[in-house]
């Protein structure tokens, strides 16, 4: 397995005939490294297609906003390349209007919108607090949809 995300990209990029002059985003799950590990492996299981950020958030860091049709090598916390994703959907609404179906494709916990609200409502707050911003209910969130590409 290659070592870094330049070398995992051209792998994936020759296995699948992508052009490697394509551009790709870098970026791993959560804020510590057991969260990145994870949810990581989730996507890797299958289990995770689905992944929320909140709208605010993106606008204060850009680069890291999720691109319809995008390319993102996941990685873990220190950088070593799990994944690569590709944006298949992007909608934006309230935090209070996000759905079962879409907590249930976050394929975290027990899948269950009770458990995405609980544990996304916790790390909402902590991020908009570290950032200088408000988080409510009304918060805008970026729900994004993608496909796990390699490794399949």
């Amino acid at each position: 397995m290659p070592y870094s995300v330049e070398e995992f990209w051209a792998e994936f990029c020759n296995a699948t005939g992508v052009s490697p002059n394509e551009s790709y985003q870098v970026w791993y799950f959560g804020n510590t490294p057991e969260m990145a590990l994870e949810l990581g492996k989730l996507v890797l299981s299958g289990k995770k297609f689905a992944t929320a950020s909140l709208a605010a958030v993106n606008e204060i860091k850009p680069n890291e906003a999720p691109m319809m049709g995008g390319y993102s090598v996941v990685t873990n916390f220190r950088g070593f390349p799990l994944a690569v994703i590709r944006t298949t959907e992007i909608r934006h609404l309230p935090f209070a209007e996000v759905d079962a179906q879409f907590a249930a494709d976050e394929g975290e916990g027990d899948q269950s919108l009770e458990y995405w609200r609980d544990v996304h409502t916790r790390y909402f707050t902590r991020e908009a607090a570290e950032l200088g911003i408000e988080f409510s209910k009304d918060s805008i969130v970026c729900c994004e949809r993608f496909t796990l590409l390699y490794p399949k």
